[in-house]
């Protein structure tokens, strides 16, 4: 379970809200479904179906489990809580990659709805932590798994 509070902004809430409808409403009655056929095949001691669909109906009932713990310790941030001043959870911020002169713009999100493929960085990742606090000009020395690399900070938005 979660022992932490959750940090989440408002999009982030209603996709683990939706997650949770949809895997009580439709997940569950498939999952069963599946169950009950695997059971009309016969003999269940020897019954690949059922086992897969049982395996299937614990992980739905946990994903289910995990997501009302992170809604009962969620903080939603407020969008208009979020500063342009400085980064802050739900801040979007535009960094200058020292080293290849890349941009990049990284949405700073707690750590349940982080993800790195859409450039939405936890809180809690070496770069988010460098980056929170921090002001548009600042550079920042972040470490990585091949050692420190620089950003320096271009803009920050809601």
């Amino acid at each position: 379970m979660v022992d932490k509070e959750v940090v989440l902004t408002a999009n982030g809430l209603k996709k683990i809200e939706d997650e949770l409808e949809m895997l009580k409403t439709v997940r569950r009655k498939e999952v069963a479904e599946r169950i009950k056929q695997a059971i009309a095949f016969g003999d269940i001691s020897e019954n690949s179906e059922y086992d897969e669909a049982k395996n299937e109906q614990a992980q739905v009932e946990e994903r289910i489990l995990k997501l009302e713990g992170m809604l009962k310790k969620a903080r939603v941030i407020d969008e208009d809580d979020i500063s342009i001043d400085v980064v802050s959870i739900g801040s979007t911020v535009t960094v200058l990659d020292v080293e290849f002169q890349e941009e990049v713009e990284y949405t700073i999100v707690g750590s349940a709805e982080a993800d790195p493929y859409d450039l939405k960085i936890s809180n809690e990742s070496p770069v988010g932590r460098s980056l929170l606090g921090k002001k548009v000009g600042d550079v920042v020395e972040v470490q990585i798994p091949d050692g420190a690399t620089q950003y320096k900070i271009l803009s920050i938005k809601r």
